[in-house]
């Protein structure tokens, strides 16, 4: 008997429960909004939000070296400023002109952006001398004050690419222009931290493909989010 009122209790609560909200989720179905309740609108906004945040890889080597205009210049003129860095020289042959066109396009973008800068580093200092540079630049059609070309000690330069920031650079007498080294560019934070976006796979990049129109979009796309941290 006490089994046969519990029965009769539940069906009653369910019955009231299917006259008040079934008419309800029957009007969202029509309405398309059957998956538009606060939980899922919140899921949302969070992974569009994450979706604009850059890995940080860890701070930038430290520099300081001479620039096209006999000027010293290091890490810290770049402080509170985003920036592109490379590795490059003036006479290579192959993979550079492609780099400068690409660092053209990037200038283009973010001309006028007091934030925004760009490193090129030679790693044939014993050739490009701030002259040297001053006149590739001008051959360029470099118009930013915040793109600095740079020179100074072979070794040190070696070292920051290799060891500092892990971007190959070496001698070599059988390639053409006796230098190779790597077409990446490295993407520089406001506090001085090397930053880059995550691969279809969910691994750092760590640099960003300045050989490549891709590459060279992505790091666009990511010096916006940058400036606008």
């Amino acid at each position: 008997m006490f089994k046969n009122k519990s029965y009769i209790g539940i069906s009653f609560i369910v019955l009231i429960f299917g006259i008040y909200a079934v008419p309800k989720i029957v009007d969202r179905i029509q309405n398309g909004e059957v998956v538009k309740g606060n939980r899922l609108d919140n899921v949302g906004l969070k992974n569009s939000k994450d979706a604009g945040k850059l890995l940080t890889i860890g701070p930038a080597p430290k520099f300081e070296l001479t620039n096209q205009d006999g000027a010293k210049v290091s890490n810290e003129t770049y402080k509170g400023k985003v920036y592109v860095l490379e590795f490059f020289f003036t006479t290579c042959p192959s993979i550079c002109p492609k780099m400068n066109l690409s660092m053209l396009e990037i200038e283009k973008t973010f001309f006028g952006n007091p934030n925004f800068g760009i490193v090129s580093i030679t790693i044939d200092p014993g050739h490009d001398t701030p002259a040297v540079l001053k006149d590739h630049a001008k051959l360029l059609g470099v118009k930013s004050s915040n793109w600095n070309f740079l020179t100074g000690d072979k070794a040190t330069i070696m070292d920051l690419s290799n060891k500092g920031f892990n971007l190959y650079a070496g001698e070599n007498e059988k390639v053409n222009g006796g230098f190779e080294h790597s077409g990446l560019f490295a993407l520089i934070d406001k506090d001085g931290k090397i930053r880059c976006r995550k691969d279809d796979f969910g691994n750092p990049i760590l640099y960003y493909d300045g050989l490549d129109k891709k590459g060279v979009r992505e790091i666009q796309e990511d010096i916006k989010v940058l400036l606008e941290e």
